[in-house]
């Protein structure tokens, strides 16, 4: 039994019934993560001694009956390379930390792994997590394995590219303006991002100006519950999805929202059409629904980011080491004062109370999760010009930084696919919900799912 033949669930219990080893799964992982990574460019590192001694310990304790509560018994789950594993390398996709070992677990990284998750490697991310492409200097891209000319989408595009390509079953990611969600859609996966604090990274990291959320990249909707349990401890969403459907108001926006200038691909157009269809046809009331703020306003968001860029505790002589994007952006954000910071602050309130009013009549806002499908890799990054580079990039996602201002979960699913350039590609379509409503998004996610399944992994994968 391999992660490309079942989902986390599956595994787990065949795993805790004693139909497959932990170590015979960890090790068929391994095997295939080694093989393909060269041309996915999905993992930084691998763990193969940590992953077997957990593995291990799954068996001796399936053997004995002690196992006890592991909801995710000998799974093997990747950590995005943000997040700090002990003993493990951890890079941040940056050349400027290589050859450094973490010292510590991150506690989302520990509740995987105390609930049976064997930590097969690190997943690959741009530097620090910023572009919304995996394109780390000193390692290969991390591609879509639908085509693997093009990006696996950012930042946690080698965890994406571990799931689509079945060395995996699901992945830890997170996500800051979109970087769940983006990969979920150039990967044909799904990719949730909760709900503003649902998932506590204290101590381990500050929650900052609230932006980023912790999750994963699973191939089914009831993975990313199960996970989401784990992560976000005393929380029931895998139960959840058990309960009857409710008549839901949905709104459909497929106009761009941060960006004047982005050109929506035909392609996510008519997904989104298509979605609300059946939205419609499954007894929902669908509606259009507003643009809920003007794009100029999103310069609260870059105030934040780029302050974020120029936090990171790194020595001056590091600097020639970063790319230029990096370099662009903790420059600007040096420049922001702390009032024009507090003001940003300010701003994001305003607007996360002015989506509020915007959408107040909806319980959940359809839209396109990016405006084209999966780019050629490359096709964003401008080392020459890091400035052209960012405006690209928002008009690449024009909508899913609005949930990270807004604190609301949101979740790509991968029920639409294209023909792009002679290429069938996974075409992402995004459902955001109301503040803390996970609960309802999940039990829509998996609505959708059993009346337009997807394909669990990539064709030939």
């Amino acid at each position: 039994m391999t992660a490309a033949a079942v989902d986390a669930v599956a595994l787990a219990a065949a795993v805790r019934a004693g139909e497959v080893s932990a170590r015979e799964v960890a090790e068929a992982a391994l095997a295939r993560g080694e093989g393909l990574n060269p041309s996915l460019g999905a993992f930084a590192a691998f763990a193969a001694e940590r992953a077997l001694g957990q593995a291990d310990a799954v068996d001796a304790a399936v053997a004995s009956g002690t196992l006890g509560d592991a909801p995710l018994a000998g799974v093997p789950l990747p950590i995005k390379d943000l997040v700090e594993v002990a003993g493990v390398p951890f890079a941040a996709g940056s050349r400027a930390l290589a050859g450094t070992l973490a010292g510590a677990t991150d506690v989302s990284a520990a509740r995987l792994e105390a609930a049976g998750a064997v930590t097969v490697g690190k997943t690959a991310t741009p530097e620090f997590g910023f572009p919304c492409y995996t394109e780390p200097d000193g390692a290969p891209p991390a591609v879509t394995p639908w085509d693997p000319t093009r990006m696996a989408g950012g930042s946690s595009g080698g965890a994406a590219a571990a799931v689509a390509s079945g060395i995996v079953p699901i992945a830890h990611a997170s996500d800051g303006g979109g970087s769940i969600r983006i990969p979920a859609s150039c990967c044909g996966l799904v990719g949730l991002k909760p709900s503003r604090g649902l998932v506590d990274t204290m101590p381990s990291r500050l929650p900052g100006p609230g932006l980023v959320s912790d999750g994963v990249l699973t191939t089914t909707v009831r993975d990313t519950a199960w996970a989401l349990d784990v992560l976000a401890p005393g929380h029931h969403f895998f139960a959840g999805l058990d309960a009857a459907g409710t008549d839901l108001r949905i709104g459909v926006l497929t106009e761009p929202v941060i960006s004047d200038a982005a050109a929506v691909h035909p392609a996510c157009l008519a997904a989104v059409a298509e979605v609300a269809e059946l939205l419609g046809a499954l007894g929902h009331r669908v509606a259009e629904a507003p643009r809920p703020f003007a794009a100029d306003r999103w310069a609260a968001f870059d105030a934040v980011w780029t302050t974020g860029a120029a936090s990171i505790p790194l020595p001056p002589e590091a600097d020639p080491a970063l790319t230029p994007m990096t370099r662009w952006l903790r420059a600007r954000g040096r420049a922001v004062t702390g009032v024009e910071y507090a003001a940003a602050l300010g701003e994001i309130a305003r607007l996360e109370w002015d989506v509020d009013r915007a959408w107040g009549a909806f319980d959940v806002v359809l839209t396109p999760t990016l405006a084209q499908p999966p780019l050629p890799v490359g096709a964003l990054r401008n080392d020459a010009d890091p400035a052209a580079d960012f405006a690209a990039q928002i008009d690449f996602t024009p909508w899913t930084s609005i949930a990270n201002l807004t604190g609301r979960p949101s979740v790509s699913l991968p029920l639409v696919r294209a023909e792009v350039d002679g290429v069938v590609l996974p075409i992402g379509v995004m459902l955001t919900g109301r503040r803390g409503a996970d609960a309802t998004l999940l039990l829509l996610a998996a609505e959708l799912e059993l009346a337009l399944p997807w394909p669990r992994t990539a064709p030939g994968f």
